[in-house]
């Protein structure tokens, strides 16, 4: 699930999933970075539609820059639509906005959370640390069934923060590999546009 909704303030009110790094779309690259999940599902405003490839689907949240737990709600909501989400394990939930995100990491984050369950059966995620061993919890798998749960006792998701949503679940931290642009950086202003250009250049 790709949350890319919101309304950019710091970017002037761009739409920016469809801002470029490296001359692709951020939205493109995140898709990339989940080809293998099935079903691929994108949170977002309609004009959105035209960067997705054949196969992913498209909803938005309720109301539209709800925030990221009404993006959640709705995707979540539309996937049940089609699927019984109580057979599907784990939900990557990440930003429309992270440049570097791969599959690697991701594939690093389900094995995080796949190892913690002997030691901490109630983990319900794992997510990324950026640079200040922050967690980055819009860059990470998820139980599907904790995130169904914490809804379901949360109300009306409008405006509530993952932090909130996810407060006192067991969540496993990890700290991303140091090569390469880091897989948590996310671009919420304009300096960030331009630094994720120069990460990338230098990765070339």
């Amino acid at each position: 699930m790709v949350l890319a909704g919101g309304r950019a303030r710091r970017m002037s009110g761009a739409l920016k999933p469809a801002l470029p790094v490296a001359g692709e779309p951020m939205l493109s690259r995140v898709l990339a970075a989940v080809a293998a999940a099935r079903p691929r599902v994108v949170v977002g405003p309609p004009d959105l539609a035209a960067l997705l490839p054949p196969g992913v689907r498209r909803t938005t949240e309720q109301p539209p820059g709800g925030g990221p737990v009404a993006g959640l709600a709705a995707g979540l909501d539309l996937i049940g639509a089609d699927l019984d989400l109580a057979e599907i394990d784990t939900v990557a939930v990440v930003a429309g906005d992270l440049p570097f995100l791969n599959a690697a990491a991701l594939a690093a984050l389900r094995s995080a959370l796949t190892a913690a369950a002997p030691a901490e059966p109630g983990a319900a995620g794992a997510v990324l640390l950026d640079g200040d061993g922050q967690p980055q919890w819009l860059a990470g798998v998820w139980r599907t069934r904790a995130l169904v749960d914490r809804l379901g006792a949360l109300g009306d998701p409008a405006g509530r923060s993952m932090r909130r949503l996810v407060e006192g679940l067991r969540v496993v931290g990890l700290d991303p590999a140091a090569s390469g642009p880091p897989a948590w950086f996310d671009c919420d202003t304009v300096e960030d546009l331009r630094r994720a250009e120069e990460l990338a250049d230098d990765a070339r």
